[in-house]
């Protein structure tokens, strides 16, 4: 079975790339962990944040993006001490951030996949590849989702990171042309 190139050789990114990567979501939960888990993987490999998920899962309550909202110093002290996720102060205190901008959109739009999918018109953008090196880490989708959600106050989601995010979740089609899993 041929895969994406990016994810041979390693177990973990297998199972990544043929159960989760590029399936479209539309449950606003799974949009905001996946908005949590890329914010954290900035400057970082996604193998580090898989090997993380379940600890992140744990520390920030089922991605319960209503909890999160209410954090408190007290919370993001227990978070720092927590050596199963990544420690770094200013990564956590946008994922509180990030969770009341989400709550905000979901009143705006009624859900934040609504937001979130109106930007293709509901559509899912499927590009043609022959191998990851071709994949741009950007584009100018990217730039524009990027743009508007920091508008809207979120933080740590510039536009590789919102780029990614848009694969992850399907938006964006990138299996490679080879890859069992492309439409």
């Amino acid at each position: 079975m041929k895969r994406c190139d990016w994810c041979e050789g390693n177990n973990l990114q297998i199972e990544y790339h043929d159960k989760e990567w590029g399936v479209p979501v539309y449950e606003d939960r799974i949009h905001f962990e996946f908005l949590l888990l890329e914010s954290m993987q900035s400057g970082l490999s996604w193998q580090t944040i898989l090997m993380k998920r379940e600890n992140f899962r744990a520390a920030f309550d089922q991605f319960d993006y209503n909890l999160i909202a209410q954090y408190d110093e007290l919370k993001i002290a227990a978070l720092l001490k927590n050596e199963g996720i990544i420690r770094y102060r200013k990564k956590i205190e946008s994922v509180i951030n990030n969770a009341h901008a989400f709550i905000a959109i979901q009143k705006e739009f009624g859900s934040f996949n609504q937001y979130i999918w109106q930007f293709t018109n509901r559509k899912i953008i499927v590009n043609r590849y022959q191998a990851s090196k071709e994949v741009p880490s950007k584009t100018e989708l990217s730039d524009l989702i990027s743009y508007d959600l920091k508008k809207k106050g979120f933080k740590f989601l510039g536009s590789i990171t919102v780029y990614a995010y848009l694969q992850a979740v399907g938006i964006i089609d990138n299996h490679l042309d080879s890859c069992f899993k492309k439409v």
